[in-house]
């Protein structure tokens, strides 16, 4: 059996929540039991949850657009042959000795995958799924219409109405969950809770005014050392 208090590098858990501002709506593909075309996520025991995995590709890209403000190399994810170590097309600093990684020589990997991890590379981050608070059992079906428009006729096609179903509108509706770390590096800290600010939205149809939110945010660790590296990225 495996003790998670025993391994070399101690995990740190961070709670984190977002608030719903307006309503969400995140799909559940090949789910059944609603009458919605697009029923909304939920787990075994029938809360609505934000999947982890949605959040963590949604950080990542807010920290791969910081990075690259801040005049870092960063690889081109998700596919694996233009993220590191092989960085196929790329081009870019990326011999730093702020890319190396002990244990993998002859390797370089940037500030992101340094966090979020590559084909290569493990993640030294973790996020568990953001589960509503409230009893379900409190929560109605809402289910929303829509109706596929033609781009190129800027119409309504027919016979194509659908329906989404959505949590309660403007509810102020939490989810919480934890953000696990281990191993990361010192700039983690400041680079996720700056992520974490410039995601405003999350799920399907945001510009139809859905997933709208703010946080909660974790208490991660924000050092003097963490800035000081991270303003660095313009030195060749």
């Amino acid at each position: 059996m495996i003790y998670l208090q025993q391994l070399s590098n101690p995990i740190t858990s961070y709670p984190i929540t977002a608030v719903i501002d307006t309503a969400l709506c995140v799909g559940a593909g090949g789910s059944s039991g609603s009458l919605a075309d697009k029923p909304i996520v939920r787990n075994s025991e029938r809360n609505l949850l934000i999947p982890a995995s949605q959040l963590k590709g949604r950080l990542r890209h807010e920290c791969e657009k910081i990075a690259r403000g801040l005049r870092w190399a960063v690889c081109a994810s998700p596919n694996p042959q233009t993220m590191c170590p092989q960085r196929a097309g790329l081009t870019g600093n990326f011999q730093r000795t702020e890319y190396q990684v002990s244990g993998y020589e002859r390797q370089y990997h940037c500030l992101i995958c340094q966090i979020f991890g590559n084909p290569v590379l493990s993640s030294r981050v973790i996020f568990d799924d953001l589960i509503c608070t409230e009893d379900p059992d409190n929560l109605p079906e809402v289910l929303r219409p829509g109706v596929t428009i033609n781009r190129c006729r800027h119409t309504a096609e027919e016979q194509k109405l659908y329906f989404l179903e959505t949590s309660p509108a403007n509810a102020q509706l939490k989810f919480t969950g934890h953000i696990h770390l281990f191993g990361t590096p010192v700039y983690a800290g400041a680079l996720i809770l700056a992520g974490l600010r410039h995601i405003h939205a999350l799920g399907g149809s945001k510009s139809a005014g859905l997933g709208w939110l703010h946080w909660e945010f974790p208490n991660l660790p924000l050092e003097q050392a963490a800035w000081d590296f991270l303003e660095k990225g313009g030195v060749q």
